[in-house]
């Protein structure tokens, strides 16, 4: 009888710390502490290349689902960009990065790179978030013809603009 509680007890616990190190051992971000913890790396970005920190933001929000998409939680790529990585944890054909940071540096880097937004940067200012999105979708950035619209109401939403402040 002793023997079958203590078994018991144990199969408890041992559920418990699985729980405990599943709750804790990867962050879920809600919308709230994604921007809170985000926002600086996308003001710094928009202060050095002048794309709007709101976009940056809106477009990590939208295409990561807030950081807890498998792409970013395993790859740290925020942005849905495609491309070669070397995980052992999932088979993606989406790019991996060493962190998040160099996932957002990527994303403005490919706006750079692309002709088709290329001349974004030289277009509009850092504070025209909606001709920025606006021209990030006419590119063909995403396949979905929601996309600009779902970035948009997220800007709208969470009043990311705010972020448009230098």
């Amino acid at each position: 009888m002793q023997k079958s509680f203590i078994s018991k007890m144990l199969l408890v616990m041992v559920l418990c710390l699985a729980c405990v190190a599943s709750t804790f051992g990867q962050k879920k971000f809600s919308p709230t502490s994604y921007i809170s913890e985000h926002k600086n790396v996308a003001q710094q970005l928009m202060r050095e290349t002048g794309v709007p920190a709101s976009v940056i933001l809106a477009v990590a929000i939208h295409e990561s689902a807030y950081g807890n998409s498998r792409i970013a939680r395993y790859l740290n790529n925020h942005f849905g960009i495609k491309g070669k990585n070397n995980s052992k944890k999932i088979k993606s054909a989406y790019k991996g990065y060493s962190s998040v940071m160099d996932s957002y540096n990527d994303f403005v880097q490919l706006l750079k790179r692309r002709k088709k937004t290329a001349h974004l940067f030289d277009t509009y200012a850092h504070k025209n978030c909606k001709a920025w999105v606006e021209g990030i979708a006419r590119s063909g950035y995403s396949q979905t013809k929601t996309w600009k619209n779902h970035v948009l109401g997220t800007i709208s939403r969470y009043k990311l603009d705010q972020y448009d402040q230098i």
